[in-house]
């Protein structure tokens, strides 16, 4: 008999920021699969199964998960964030399009979560206020030509730009990059976020422009937002200034 698949999404970090029927979700399996990190985020319950992976292995621990509910376990893959967002529950997806007929049998589910740019907009004001995108720039599973073109389309469009993955030890050059390209279609008054580790104890959150953006501060635990030509910066005597784009833009 074929046991379940529940994807869930921990939210940003902060226990409080997980929701309850995430808890619930894992509270109910087996066994739970996910990234070493993720995986020690989740709460612990007596009897069950703990199965850790390296970053880069999504396909094979998605396929890992379903071999296992499809032995009839039940059980919960974690993704930090939302799993829906660059996250497992497309990884998830892809093992079932690709994989055995059996696979298509189990009983699947994606509990959402609170993803990085809702946490780190929240911090600020309401930079996501109006029409918005999100791009990953890893190019690890699509060209950086193709990165450079959504970046320069989605700027020109006047949308506000959530970066996902911006920099890593492998990659230290690509938002250094991204900023440039986009100063070359944006004004350098607009603003930009950093927001590192929302929720967490160590979080950061750093608002500049595009003109002195420095991409240096950033690492993989920042999600970077850049504002549009609407996006308005209120300052406030004695608190800090509020980020917000109007809900009509002009």
């Amino acid at each position: 008999m074929s046991g379940s698949l529940t994807v869930v999404g921990l939210g940003p970090g902060a226990a409080q920021q997980m929701t309850p029927e995430a808890v619930a979700a894992l509270e109910a399996a087996d066994e739970l699969f996910g990234y070493g990190p993720y995986l020690a985020r989740a709460p612990e319950r007596p009897g069950q199964v703990r199965h850790a992976s390296d970053n880069r292995e999504e396909l094979d621990r998605a396929r890992a998960a379903l071999d296992r509910a499809v032995a009839g376990a039940q059980v919960a893959m974690v993704s930090g964030g939302d799993a829906g967002v660059f996250a497992m529950a497309a990884a998830v997806c892809e093992a079932v399009e690709k994989g055995p007929d059996a696979y298509r049998a189990v009983e699947l589910s994606v509990v959402p979560g609170v993803t990085a740019m809702l946490a780190v907009a929240a911090r600020i004001g309401a930079p996501l206020g109006h029409d918005f995108c999100a791009i990953s720039l890893s190019d690890n599973l699509k060209p950086w030509e193709l990165v450079t073109a959504r970046l320069k389309a989605a700027a020109q469009a006047g949308f506000v730009i959530a970066l996902y993955n911006p920099i890593s030890k492998a990659r230290p050059w690509q938002l250094g990059a991204a900023f440039d390209l986009l100063r070359e279609v944006l004004p350098g008054t607009v603003p930009v976020i950093f927001g590192r580790a929302a929720g967490r104890p160590d979080e950061r959150t750093t608002l500049a422009t595009l003109a002195d953006a420095d991409a240096s501060i950033a690492d993989m635990a920042t999600c970077v937002i850049i504002g549009s030509t609407e996006t308005r910066v209120v300052t406030r005597p004695g608190l800090s200034p509020l980020v917000y784009s109007p809900r009509s833009a002009r």
